[in-house]
């Protein structure tokens, strides 16, 4: 979707009748941006399909489990074979390699592995899920796309392609690449809720307020802990000082009892002229109306849903929002066009 959004020709590879989580047609905005063709990859002519479109394209992503492209014939050796310059890339949670290479897994999984998931949550309950974020798309999607692009650079530059694996296990480990540095600095401990961002600071995380919504409250710098006192009407109290861990308990009471004496939209409108870095918990509902999302267009609303905009921003090459994805092309009409402008294809 991202490589469609920023001006890449995507055409997506079907199973004929083949199934999907969520709603299976052009409605889906996470389709967005692509034609698509069918191929059953188990016949000759699906094959030959596959390989026709690799010979002209720039990129071939994959998400099967190690080995079952090379099975159906559409592995990294043929299609380098019919195109040198392709980039090959891979989508996996586990990796091509490994003693899990060949497992089922999910996002949960990839983080529980790494050590994310046993430091998120409250020190007293299970890890929650933290949605499917970390793993499927910052370590997942985000990965393969940062290696899609470094690897076309290189192939413009060498003219050879490679083969890009990508592997949600390894996506989280570097995202927490941070907790790992902090660790070998002696500033974090394994412990969960024992550290300054994962809910044990009182600066640092959320606050019920009268009408059971959240505040959500990230005042770390001292600058932003004053504005923080300031908005809660606590800036002349004597507390404790904000680095002091033996007064946490008490500032965190404290912080309580003040946040549940307004809803949540009260205390969003005191701390909207404040630089406390405090901000009201939104729903999903609730985020597209945001004044900054808003201003920005950052959600939006088209072709029958509400989703995300492109991002990032360019200045001479801005990102239009693109169709929703066709229904099934035929696979000459694509090839027409790859044959005869190369040159001009995003």
């Amino acid at each position: 979707m991202i490589l469609a959004d920023l001006g890449a020709d995507v055409v997506r590879v079907d199973r004929p009748g083949g199934q999907q989580l969520g709603r299976p047609d052009a409605s889906d905005p996470m389709l967005r941006g692509r034609r698509r063709v069918d191929a059953n990859l188990k016949t000759e002519s699906g094959r030959e399909t596959v390989l026709g479109l690799v010979r002209h394209a720039d990129v071939l992503m994959e998400g099967y489990r190690p080995g079952v492209a090379e099975r159906l014939g559409v592995g990294p050796a043929e299609c380098l074979a019919v195109n040198p310059c392709l980039v090959y890339a891979r989508a996996t949670g586990w990796g091509q390699t490994g003693p899990l290479a060949h497992r089922a897994g999910h996002d949960i999984n990839y983080m529980s592995v790494t050590g994310a998931l046993n430091a998120i949550g409250r020190a007293d309950e299970c890890p929650p899920p933290p949605l499917n974020l970390v793993g499927d798309y910052g370590g997942g999607s985000m990965l393969l796309l940062a290696g899609v692009l470094a690897a076309l650079w290189n192939a413009g530059r060498s003219g050879q392609g490679q083969v890009v694996d990508a592997a949600m296990v390894d996506g989280v480990s570097l995202l927490s690449q941070k907790i790992w540095s902090w660790m070998a600095q002696g500033l974090w401990t394994d412990e969960r809720e024992a550290n300054f961002i994962d809910g044990y600071a009182p600066w640092y995380r959320t606050y019920a307020c009268a009408d059971g919504k959240f505040m959500a409250v990230g005042a770390i710098e001292p600058r932003f802990y004053d504005q923080l006192l300031r908005g809660l009407g606590l800036a002349g109290e004597a507390l404790p000082p904000q680095r002091d861990q033996s007064g946490y308990p008490v500032l965190a009471k404290r912080f309580e009892q003040v946040f549940a004496t307004r809803t949540r939209d009260e205390w969003a409108a005191v701390f909207a002229g404040l630089d406390a870095c405090t901000t009201p918990v939104l729903s999903w509902h609730e985020a597209p109306h945001h004044p900054h999302l808003a201003e920005r267009q950052a959600i939006v609303t088209a072709h029958g849903a509400t989703q995300v905009a492109p991002a990032p921003r360019f200045s001479r090459t801005p990102a239009g929002l693109p169709d929703p994805m066709s229904d099934p092309v035929d696979v000459d009409d694509v090839l027409t066009g790859w044959e005869g402008g190369l040159d001009e294809r995003a």
